[in-house]
Protein backbone atom coordinates (compact mmCIF):
# COMPACT_ATOMS: atom_id res chain seq x y z
CA UNK A 1 0.00 0.00 0.00
CA UNK A 2 0.76 3.58 -0.88
CA UNK A 3 0.59 5.60 2.02
CA UNK A 4 -0.08 9.73 1.22
CA UNK A 5 -0.15 12.59 3.42
CA UNK A 6 -2.90 14.80 2.37
CA UNK A 7 -3.10 17.53 5.08
CA UNK A 8 -2.71 18.16 8.77
CA UNK A 9 -5.96 17.32 10.73
CA UNK A 10 -6.36 21.09 11.94
CA UNK A 11 -7.23 21.21 8.21
CA UNK A 12 -10.07 19.34 8.21
CA UNK A 13 -13.54 20.96 9.76
CA UNK A 14 -15.45 18.66 11.58
CA UNK A 15 -18.24 17.01 9.94
CA UNK A 16 -17.53 18.48 6.23
CA UNK A 17 -16.01 16.97 2.82
CA UNK A 18 -13.02 17.42 1.74
CA UNK A 19 -11.66 16.33 -1.46
CA UNK A 20 -8.42 14.77 -2.47
CA UNK A 21 -7.46 14.35 -6.17
CA UNK A 22 -4.02 12.26 -7.24
CA UNK A 23 -3.78 10.58 -10.88
CA UNK A 24 -7.68 10.41 -11.55
CA UNK A 25 -8.07 9.15 -8.25
CA UNK A 26 -10.65 11.12 -6.24
CA UNK A 27 -11.65 11.15 -3.02
CA UNK A 28 -13.75 12.52 -0.46
CA UNK A 29 -12.31 13.22 2.98
CA UNK A 30 -14.22 13.82 6.23
CA UNK A 31 -13.34 14.13 9.94
CA UNK A 32 -15.97 13.03 11.97
CA UNK A 33 -17.15 14.87 15.60
CA UNK A 34 -15.17 11.95 17.09
CA UNK A 35 -11.75 13.34 15.39
CA UNK A 36 -11.57 10.56 13.12
CA UNK A 37 -11.11 10.77 9.64
CA UNK A 38 -12.70 9.01 7.11
CA UNK A 39 -11.77 8.13 3.11
CA UNK A 40 -14.17 7.33 0.33
CA UNK A 41 -14.31 7.64 -3.29
CA UNK A 42 -16.26 10.71 -4.15
CA UNK A 43 -18.92 9.39 -6.09
CA UNK A 44 -22.38 8.47 -4.99
CA UNK A 45 -23.12 5.31 -6.91
CA UNK A 46 -26.72 6.10 -7.68
CA UNK A 47 -26.29 9.10 -9.97
CA UNK A 48 -22.93 10.29 -9.35
CA UNK A 49 -23.34 12.90 -6.57
CA UNK A 50 -20.25 14.42 -5.20
CA UNK A 51 -20.06 12.45 -2.04
CA UNK A 52 -18.21 15.39 -0.32
CA UNK A 53 -20.73 17.44 -0.67
CA UNK A 54 -23.05 15.84 1.49
CA UNK A 55 -24.36 15.92 4.94
CA UNK A 56 -22.23 14.25 7.94
CA UNK A 57 -24.14 12.64 10.55
CA UNK A 58 -22.24 10.29 12.91
CA UNK A 59 -20.32 7.82 10.60
CA UNK A 60 -22.98 8.80 7.64
CA UNK A 61 -22.65 10.68 4.56
CA UNK A 62 -25.87 11.21 2.92
CA UNK A 63 -25.59 11.92 -0.80
CA UNK A 64 -26.89 15.85 -1.84
CA UNK A 65 -28.85 14.89 -5.43
CA UNK A 66 -31.08 12.35 -3.56
CA UNK A 67 -30.28 11.22 0.35
CA UNK A 68 -28.89 7.98 -0.08
CA UNK A 69 -26.73 7.07 2.82
CA UNK A 70 -23.46 6.13 3.18
CA UNK A 71 -21.48 4.42 5.64
CA UNK A 72 -17.72 6.08 5.88
CA UNK A 73 -16.56 3.01 7.57
CA UNK A 74 -16.82 0.24 4.66
CA UNK A 75 -17.87 2.51 2.16
CA UNK A 76 -21.78 0.61 2.19
CA UNK A 77 -25.08 2.47 1.30
CA UNK A 78 -27.55 1.73 3.94
CA UNK A 79 -31.15 -0.14 3.27
CA UNK A 80 -33.48 0.46 1.60
CA UNK A 81 -30.82 1.33 -1.16
CA UNK A 82 -27.99 -1.20 -2.51
CA UNK A 83 -24.63 -0.45 -3.31
CA UNK A 84 -21.27 0.58 -2.38
CA UNK A 85 -18.21 3.03 -2.84
CA UNK A 86 -14.78 2.09 -2.35
CA UNK A 87 -13.33 2.88 1.30
CA UNK A 88 -9.99 3.64 2.44
CA UNK A 89 -7.86 3.39 5.64
CA UNK A 90 -7.09 7.23 7.20
CA UNK A 91 -4.95 7.54 10.30
CA UNK A 92 -3.57 10.50 12.16
CA UNK A 93 -0.35 10.43 12.95
CA UNK A 94 1.39 11.60 16.43
CA UNK A 95 2.37 14.68 14.25
CA UNK A 96 -1.06 15.69 13.63
CA UNK A 97 -0.98 14.12 9.66
CA UNK A 98 -3.35 12.80 7.96
CA UNK A 99 -2.13 9.52 6.38
CA UNK A 100 -4.02 7.78 3.60
CA UNK A 101 -3.68 4.07 2.79
CA UNK A 102 -4.04 3.68 -0.96
CA UNK A 103 -5.58 0.64 -1.89
CA UNK A 104 -3.41 -1.70 -4.12
CA UNK A 105 -5.21 -0.85 -7.36
CA UNK A 106 -4.64 2.50 -7.04
CA UNK A 107 -1.07 2.38 -6.51
CA UNK A 108 -0.37 1.76 -10.47
CA UNK A 109 -2.08 5.01 -10.95
CA UNK A 110 0.07 6.92 -8.38
CA UNK A 111 3.41 5.61 -9.67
Amino acid sequence: MNEVIVGHIDEFPARSGRIFRMDGLELALFKLSDGTVRAVENRCPHKGGQLSEGIVCDHHVYCPLHDWKIDLRDGLVQAPDEGCVAAYRVEVDESGNVVLFLKEEAEAKVS
